[in-house]
Protein backbone atom coordinates (compact mmCIF):
# COMPACT_ATOMS: atom_id res chain seq x y z
CA UNK A 1 0.00 0.00 0.00
CA UNK A 2 0.75 3.55 -0.89
CA UNK A 3 1.14 6.33 1.61
CA UNK A 4 -0.94 9.21 1.52
CA UNK A 5 1.52 12.26 0.73
CA UNK A 6 1.34 14.18 3.21
CA UNK A 7 0.62 18.59 3.19
CA UNK A 8 2.79 20.20 1.63
CA UNK A 9 4.53 17.59 -0.76
CA UNK A 10 3.93 17.91 -4.85
CA UNK A 11 0.73 16.04 -6.06
CA UNK A 12 -1.26 17.84 -2.87
CA UNK A 13 -3.83 20.58 -3.65
CA UNK A 14 -5.28 22.45 -0.65
CA UNK A 15 -8.79 24.54 -1.95
CA UNK A 16 -10.00 26.99 -0.16
CA UNK A 17 -13.45 26.79 1.83
CA UNK A 18 -15.95 29.06 0.16
CA UNK A 19 -17.79 31.29 2.61
CA UNK A 20 -20.76 30.81 3.69
CA UNK A 21 -22.11 34.09 3.11
CA UNK A 22 -23.58 35.18 0.57
CA UNK A 23 -22.92 38.53 -1.46
CA UNK A 24 -24.60 41.42 0.31
CA UNK A 25 -28.02 42.76 -2.05
CA UNK A 26 -29.67 45.86 -1.47
CA UNK A 27 -33.88 44.98 -1.82
CA UNK A 28 -36.24 47.97 -2.06
CA UNK A 29 -39.72 47.41 -1.48
CA UNK A 30 -42.51 49.84 -2.84
CA UNK A 31 -45.49 50.23 -1.51
CA UNK A 32 -48.47 52.45 -1.97
CA UNK A 33 -48.41 54.21 1.50
CA UNK A 34 -50.82 57.06 2.37
CA UNK A 35 -48.85 58.64 5.45
CA UNK A 36 -46.79 62.07 4.12
CA UNK A 37 -43.08 61.69 4.34
CA UNK A 38 -40.30 62.91 2.66
CA UNK A 39 -38.45 61.33 0.19
CA UNK A 40 -35.41 59.17 1.59
CA UNK A 41 -32.42 61.82 0.31
CA UNK A 42 -29.98 58.80 0.87
CA UNK A 43 -30.70 57.35 -2.44
CA UNK A 44 -28.94 59.86 -4.25
CA UNK A 45 -25.61 59.40 -3.00
CA UNK A 46 -26.09 55.86 -3.88
CA UNK A 47 -27.42 56.83 -7.19
CA UNK A 48 -25.21 59.66 -7.79
CA UNK A 49 -23.95 58.09 -11.47
CA UNK A 50 -27.01 57.82 -12.82
CA UNK A 51 -27.76 61.17 -11.68
CA UNK A 52 -24.38 62.41 -14.00
CA UNK A 53 -25.72 60.43 -16.99
CA UNK A 54 -29.26 62.00 -16.68
CA UNK A 55 -27.53 64.83 -16.40
CA UNK A 56 -25.25 64.53 -19.83
CA UNK A 57 -27.56 63.11 -21.88
CA UNK A 58 -29.82 66.25 -21.03
CA UNK A 59 -26.68 68.26 -22.02
CA UNK A 60 -26.43 66.62 -25.58
CA UNK A 61 -30.23 66.69 -26.22
CA UNK A 62 -30.70 70.38 -25.51
CA UNK A 63 -27.22 71.06 -28.34
CA UNK A 64 -27.57 67.72 -30.27
CA UNK A 65 -28.59 68.90 -34.50
CA UNK A 66 -28.79 72.15 -33.78
CA UNK A 67 -27.40 75.52 -35.98
CA UNK A 68 -25.79 77.77 -33.62
CA UNK A 69 -25.28 75.00 -30.50
CA UNK A 70 -24.35 76.94 -27.41
CA UNK A 71 -25.12 80.44 -28.90
CA UNK A 72 -28.62 79.97 -28.09
CA UNK A 73 -27.66 80.24 -24.24
CA UNK A 74 -26.95 83.51 -25.42
CA UNK A 75 -29.02 84.75 -27.96
CA UNK A 76 -32.24 84.34 -25.67
CA UNK A 77 -30.84 86.62 -22.96
CA UNK A 78 -29.21 88.90 -25.46
CA UNK A 79 -32.95 90.21 -27.49
CA UNK A 80 -34.27 90.60 -24.34
CA UNK A 81 -31.82 92.83 -23.14
CA UNK A 82 -32.06 94.39 -26.99
CA UNK A 83 -36.01 94.79 -26.23
CA UNK A 84 -35.65 95.87 -22.96
CA UNK A 85 -33.72 98.31 -23.45
CA UNK A 86 -36.07 100.14 -25.98
CA UNK A 87 -39.04 99.85 -23.67
CA UNK A 88 -36.79 101.74 -21.03
CA UNK A 89 -35.94 104.60 -23.18
CA UNK A 90 -39.72 104.80 -24.15
CA UNK A 91 -41.19 104.42 -20.69
CA UNK A 92 -38.05 106.56 -19.07
CA UNK A 93 -37.50 103.38 -16.58
CA UNK A 94 -34.45 103.47 -14.01
CA UNK A 95 -31.52 101.71 -14.13
CA UNK A 96 -29.68 102.77 -11.05
CA UNK A 97 -27.42 104.79 -13.12
CA UNK A 98 -25.86 101.71 -14.90
CA UNK A 99 -25.90 101.19 -18.59
CA UNK A 100 -29.58 99.51 -19.76
CA UNK A 101 -27.68 97.60 -21.37
CA UNK A 102 -25.31 96.12 -19.20
CA UNK A 103 -28.73 95.90 -16.41
CA UNK A 104 -30.79 93.95 -18.34
CA UNK A 105 -28.70 91.97 -19.33
CA UNK A 106 -27.50 91.03 -15.95
CA UNK A 107 -31.07 90.86 -14.79
CA UNK A 108 -31.84 88.45 -17.24
CA UNK A 109 -29.52 85.64 -16.56
CA UNK A 110 -30.52 84.63 -12.75
CA UNK A 111 -34.27 84.55 -14.24
CA UNK A 112 -33.28 82.68 -16.99
CA UNK A 113 -32.08 79.99 -15.00
CA UNK A 114 -34.30 80.39 -13.12
CA UNK A 115 -37.20 79.88 -15.71
CA UNK A 116 -35.45 77.40 -17.96
CA UNK A 117 -34.51 75.07 -15.11
CA UNK A 118 -38.27 75.27 -13.63
CA UNK A 119 -39.38 74.33 -17.28
CA UNK A 120 -36.85 71.24 -17.57
CA UNK A 121 -37.57 70.14 -14.05
CA UNK A 122 -41.29 70.33 -14.30
CA UNK A 123 -41.37 68.48 -17.60
CA UNK A 124 -38.62 65.40 -16.03
CA UNK A 125 -41.43 62.62 -15.33
CA UNK A 126 -43.31 62.70 -18.06
CA UNK A 127 -40.15 63.03 -20.19
CA UNK A 128 -38.97 59.99 -18.68
CA UNK A 129 -41.83 57.67 -18.41
CA UNK A 130 -40.14 55.22 -20.17
CA UNK A 131 -37.53 54.63 -17.77
CA UNK A 132 -40.31 54.94 -14.42
CA UNK A 133 -42.39 52.23 -16.27
CA UNK A 134 -39.45 49.47 -16.33
CA UNK A 135 -36.65 49.91 -13.83
CA UNK A 136 -36.50 51.05 -10.26
CA UNK A 137 -34.55 54.04 -8.99
CA UNK A 138 -35.07 57.43 -6.81
CA UNK A 139 -37.45 59.59 -9.12
CA UNK A 140 -35.99 62.92 -7.41
CA UNK A 141 -32.72 62.38 -9.31
CA UNK A 142 -34.88 63.48 -12.75
CA UNK A 143 -35.56 66.50 -11.98
CA UNK A 144 -32.83 67.71 -9.82
CA UNK A 145 -30.21 66.75 -12.90
CA UNK A 146 -32.42 68.28 -15.01
CA UNK A 147 -31.24 71.48 -13.68
CA UNK A 148 -27.66 71.30 -14.58
CA UNK A 149 -28.08 72.34 -18.40
CA UNK A 150 -29.74 75.60 -16.66
CA UNK A 151 -26.39 76.05 -15.08
CA UNK A 152 -24.50 75.40 -18.33
CA UNK A 153 -26.62 78.20 -19.85
CA UNK A 154 -25.90 80.88 -17.10
CA UNK A 155 -22.05 80.02 -17.31
CA UNK A 156 -21.93 80.71 -20.89
CA UNK A 157 -24.03 83.56 -21.16
CA UNK A 158 -21.92 85.26 -18.01
CA UNK A 159 -19.21 85.20 -20.15
CA UNK A 160 -20.63 87.36 -22.72
CA UNK A 161 -21.85 89.58 -19.60
CA UNK A 162 -18.49 90.28 -18.80
CA UNK A 163 -17.77 91.17 -22.18
CA UNK A 164 -20.86 93.72 -22.39
CA UNK A 165 -19.28 95.51 -19.09
CA UNK A 166 -15.61 95.51 -20.53
CA UNK A 167 -17.16 97.33 -23.79
CA UNK A 168 -19.64 99.82 -21.69
CA UNK A 169 -16.56 100.27 -19.26
CA UNK A 170 -18.77 99.17 -16.46
CA UNK A 171 -16.51 97.69 -13.20
CA UNK A 172 -17.72 94.66 -11.44
CA UNK A 173 -18.54 95.02 -7.75
CA UNK A 174 -16.11 93.43 -4.77
CA UNK A 175 -18.99 91.13 -3.88
CA UNK A 176 -18.73 89.79 -6.85
CA UNK A 177 -17.28 86.48 -5.09
CA UNK A 178 -20.63 86.01 -3.85
CA UNK A 179 -22.37 85.39 -7.01
CA UNK A 180 -22.17 81.85 -6.70
CA UNK A 181 -24.40 81.73 -3.23
CA UNK A 182 -27.41 83.50 -5.24
CA UNK A 183 -26.87 81.20 -8.31
CA UNK A 184 -27.55 78.51 -6.09
CA UNK A 185 -30.24 80.66 -4.41
CA UNK A 186 -31.73 80.24 -8.46
CA UNK A 187 -31.62 77.04 -8.60
CA UNK A 188 -33.12 75.93 -5.39
CA UNK A 189 -36.27 77.99 -6.37
CA UNK A 190 -36.08 76.47 -9.61
CA UNK A 191 -36.33 73.05 -7.69
CA UNK A 192 -38.23 74.32 -5.14
CA UNK A 193 -40.96 75.02 -7.21
CA UNK A 194 -39.91 72.25 -10.32
CA UNK A 195 -40.18 69.33 -7.91
CA UNK A 196 -44.37 70.87 -7.45
CA UNK A 197 -44.92 71.55 -11.09
CA UNK A 198 -43.92 67.96 -12.13
CA UNK A 199 -45.55 65.71 -9.49
CA UNK A 200 -48.86 68.01 -10.65
CA UNK A 201 -47.91 67.87 -14.15
CA UNK A 202 -47.64 63.75 -13.59
CA UNK A 203 -51.32 63.93 -12.40
CA UNK A 204 -53.16 66.71 -14.40
CA UNK A 205 -51.54 67.03 -17.80
CA UNK A 206 -52.77 70.16 -18.91
CA UNK A 207 -50.19 71.95 -16.07
CA UNK A 208 -47.84 71.66 -18.89
CA UNK A 209 -49.69 74.08 -20.55
CA UNK A 210 -50.50 76.49 -18.08
CA UNK A 211 -47.16 76.40 -16.85
CA UNK A 212 -45.58 78.98 -19.66
CA UNK A 213 -47.92 81.20 -19.32
CA UNK A 214 -47.78 81.28 -15.42
CA UNK A 215 -44.02 82.19 -15.56
CA UNK A 216 -44.32 84.68 -18.46
CA UNK A 217 -46.78 86.43 -15.41
CA UNK A 218 -44.12 85.91 -13.19
CA UNK A 219 -41.65 87.93 -15.18
CA UNK A 220 -42.99 91.12 -15.24
CA UNK A 221 -43.73 90.44 -11.35
CA UNK A 222 -39.89 90.35 -11.07
CA UNK A 223 -37.68 93.59 -11.13
CA UNK A 224 -36.13 93.03 -14.28
CA UNK A 225 -37.48 95.41 -16.72
CA UNK A 226 -37.78 97.84 -13.57
CA UNK A 227 -35.57 98.21 -10.45
CA UNK A 228 -36.76 97.20 -6.89
CA UNK A 229 -36.51 101.24 -5.99
CA UNK A 230 -39.04 101.99 -8.39
CA UNK A 231 -41.69 100.33 -6.97
CA UNK A 232 -42.13 102.07 -3.45
CA UNK A 233 -43.63 101.01 -0.87
CA UNK A 234 -46.47 99.83 0.93
CA UNK A 235 -48.72 97.02 -0.83
CA UNK A 236 -46.51 96.91 -4.15
CA UNK A 237 -43.38 96.40 -1.37
CA UNK A 238 -44.84 93.87 0.06
CA UNK A 239 -45.71 91.83 -3.02
CA UNK A 240 -42.30 92.50 -4.22
CA UNK A 241 -40.58 91.12 -1.00
CA UNK A 242 -42.95 87.83 -0.87
CA UNK A 243 -41.79 87.20 -4.69
CA UNK A 244 -38.35 85.01 -4.16
CA UNK A 245 -37.02 85.60 -7.34
CA UNK A 246 -37.03 89.45 -6.58
CA UNK A 247 -34.25 88.76 -3.96
CA UNK A 248 -32.55 86.58 -6.26
CA UNK A 249 -32.63 89.07 -9.18
CA UNK A 250 -31.72 92.06 -7.21
CA UNK A 251 -28.47 89.87 -5.83
CA UNK A 252 -27.06 88.81 -8.73
CA UNK A 253 -27.18 93.18 -9.36
CA UNK A 254 -25.76 93.42 -6.56
CA UNK A 255 -23.26 91.02 -6.96
CA UNK A 256 -22.07 92.03 -10.07
CA UNK A 257 -22.85 95.76 -10.80
CA UNK A 258 -23.09 96.65 -7.06
CA UNK A 259 -26.49 98.41 -6.32
CA UNK A 260 -28.99 97.90 -4.91
CA UNK A 261 -28.43 95.12 -2.32
CA UNK A 262 -31.30 93.03 -1.72
CA UNK A 263 -31.95 93.75 1.82
CA UNK A 264 -35.11 92.31 3.69
CA UNK A 265 -36.38 90.57 0.89
CA UNK A 266 -32.81 88.14 1.32
CA UNK A 267 -33.97 86.70 4.25
CA UNK A 268 -37.97 86.24 3.12
CA UNK A 269 -36.81 84.09 -0.04
CA UNK A 270 -34.90 82.28 2.12
CA UNK A 271 -37.58 81.20 4.25
CA UNK A 272 -39.98 80.91 1.77
CA UNK A 273 -37.93 78.44 -0.60
CA UNK A 274 -37.38 76.55 2.75
CA UNK A 275 -41.50 75.93 3.71
CA UNK A 276 -41.90 75.48 -0.77
CA UNK A 277 -39.29 72.67 -1.18
CA UNK A 278 -40.24 70.81 2.77
CA UNK A 279 -43.89 71.06 0.97
CA UNK A 280 -42.90 69.94 -2.85
CA UNK A 281 -40.60 66.92 -1.36
CA UNK A 282 -43.60 65.91 0.74
CA UNK A 283 -46.14 66.05 -2.13
CA UNK A 284 -43.60 64.69 -4.14
CA UNK A 285 -42.98 61.85 -2.40
CA UNK A 286 -46.92 61.05 -1.98
CA UNK A 287 -47.15 61.42 -5.71
CA UNK A 288 -44.15 59.07 -6.92
CA UNK A 289 -45.49 56.56 -5.47
CA UNK A 290 -48.04 55.64 -7.52
CA UNK A 291 -46.30 57.01 -10.40
CA UNK A 292 -45.53 53.71 -12.11
CA UNK A 293 -49.78 53.25 -12.92
CA UNK A 294 -50.07 57.02 -13.87
CA UNK A 295 -47.82 57.82 -16.87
Amino acid sequence: MSAKPALGEPGVTIAEPRSATPPRSRTVIIRAERRWRLPDLSELRLYRELFWVLALRDVKVRYKQTVLGAAWAVFQPLLTMVVFTQIARVGKFTTDGVRPEVFYYCGMLPWLLFANSLSSAGNSLVGSQHLISKVYFPRLVLPVASVITALIDFAIAFVVLLLLMLLYRVPPAPQIVLLPAFVGLASLAALAFGLWLCALNAQFRDVRHVAPFLTQLWLFATPVLYSSTAVGGGWKHALLVLNPMSAIVEGVRWCVLGKPAPGEGLGACVAILVVVLAGALLYFDRVQRTLADRL
